[in-house]
């Protein structure tokens, strides 16, 4: 089990005519089987949560030069422009290509002021997508240093969920949490299947991230209209609490009636549908986390009835609970 990070190394392992498996995403396809981050989907979780919070202005923050990195832009790009919204890159002038990540941060590191000056031109309030937690770390300093105020102005979400990173970040870093114990399960058993001689074991195998872990760093609702702000704050804090959209018309100063207005206005969704949307990302979170049946989850996601949760989150998601969870690489619990 290998991480690859350039042909020649590619050249010398395979000289040895050995079984192995790579870790490492490359630009153009390899022989070499591999076990592959799945960037389409960490791209659009940190978008959708960007979203999630209100924010109309998006840009993105990676390590020019690095396939994973190149390619988690284009997917938040790509994902975003479906969505109606233009997303401001950092594009700055390289002087000579890196392909190791290690030298592409290294570099990067040393270039503050140019990324000071970006991020001070960008249009604020904006949400920003870090290529990896050590980036968006580079990024909160940055704000820091130029009096951006960190998540009202930039809100930050990073990749891998590296709590130590994530927990020395201020604020705490938000951040897409991959599936690394996922990973390495899945390239040891691919790595047997080699040494066992089957041809099906010649394909790559892609795994997906679990979720965003959400902190202080995107902890913000950016709509002008402070009820609505107001009772998305209230939502969000006790949406698994079994919340009614009675309690949330009571804790703002307007009509039910306005408040579901201004809603579907701002946001083109209920407050019944947030309060839905919320709930079934703590589901999805405790599907991915951790072994907990379903009558737990529906417990702690705000839900009476076990049945009620899995018919709405099959019908919003279009996989049953227990499917959910195999596909993320976690057996079904026994209970279920």
């Amino acid at each position: 089990i290998a991480r690859i990070e350039n042909r020649k190394l590619a050249a010398y392992i395979q000289q040895f005519n050995l079984p192995v498996v790579d870790l490492f995403e490359h630009k153009t396809p390899s022989s070499i089987p591999a076990i592959l981050t799945d960037n389409e989907s960490i791209a659009r979780l940190a978008a959708e949560h960007l979203m999630e919070r209100g924010l109309k202005q998006f840009a993105y923050c990676g390590l020019p030069g690095i396939y994973s990195s190149d390619q988690r832009c284009r997917c938040f790009v790509r994902h975003l422009t479906r969505a109606g919204y233009d997303v401001n890159v950092y594009t700055p002038a390289r002087r000579r290509h890196k392909t190791l990540i290690a030298a592409g941060e290294d570099y990067e590191l040393r270039r503050e002021k140019t990324l000071a000056s970006w991020l001070r031109s960008l249009p604020k309030p904006v949400g920003l997508m870090a290529c990896n937690d050590l980036r968006a770390h580079q990024v909160l300093m940055v704000c820091g240093d130029s009096n951006l105020d960190v998540p009202e102005e930039v809100a930050v979400i990073g990749v891998d969920n590296d709590e130590v990173i994530c927990g020395l970040s201020w604020p705490p870093l938000s951040s897409v949490e991959q599936s690394p114990e996922e990973a390495g399960y899945q390239a040891a058993a691919l790595l047997d299947r080699l040494m066992q001689g089957e041809v099906s074991a010649r394909k790559s195998i892609l795994v997906k991230p679990r979720g965003v872990v959400a902190r202080q760093s995107t902890d913000l609702v950016a709509v002008d209209d402070p009820d609505v702000a107001a009772a998305l704050r209230y939502i969000r804090e006790h949406a698994c609490d079994g919340l009614s959209v009675g309690e949330v018309w009571k804790h703002v100063s307007v009509s039910r009636r306005t408040l579901e207005r201004r809603f579907a206005a701002l946001l083109n969704r209920s407050p019944r549908d947030e309060i839905i949307r919320i709930q079934l990302g703590h589901v999805k979170r405790l599907l991915s986390m951790t072994d907990y049946p379903l009558a737990k989850i529906a417990e702690l996601a705000g839900f009476y009835h076990v049945e009620s949760m899995a018919t709405l989150f099959k019908k919003t998601v279009g996989q049953t609970p227990g499917q959910y969870r195999r596909g993320e690489g976690l057996p079904p619990s026994k209970n279920k």
